[in-house]
């Protein structure tokens, strides 16, 4: 490992383990993102398993947002939990088939929730309510 991956690896640890539940969660959702946005590069590439590993990652964060999402703190909990399944199996049907309109789909749907997370983040990082 170069000293710079290292550098890199330990600035990436210290940013996760110091960020505020909502700007982890944006960086989970920014992640997500880039995840999809390989997957449709990769699909349009016809790389495989580039797709693959995309998916897979995205299918991970996914499955986290799911299990984590707390539904008795929030009345629309239930709403974001079906997205989440709907997301879910989206991806592993676009996984699969290789389908990329399933991954647009997919990212069309969890952006504006990624912007609303930001917008959350952002307003709690500037000391509003």
């Amino acid at each position: 490992m170069t000293a710079q991956t290292h550098l890199r690896n330990r600035y990436a640890r210290e940013a996760v383990t110091t960020a505020s539940p909502a700007k982890l969660v944006t960086m989970l959702y920014d992640r997500l993102l880039k995840d999809l946005h390989d997957a449709e590069a990769g699909l349009g590439a016809r790389d495989i398993q580039g797709t693959h590993n995309a998916l897979t990652h995205a299918q991970e964060i996914v499955r986290e947002f799911h299990s984590t999402l707390d539904t008795s703190v929030w009345a629309e909990g239930e709403n974001l939990k079906r997205i989440y399944e709907w997301s879910l199996e989206m991806l592993l049907a676009a996984n699969m088939e290789k389908n990329l309109q399933r991954v647009v789909d997919v990212r069309e749907v969890l952006e504006p929730l990624s912007d609303a997370w930001h917008q959350v983040a952002d307003q709690g990082h500037n000391g509003e309510r």
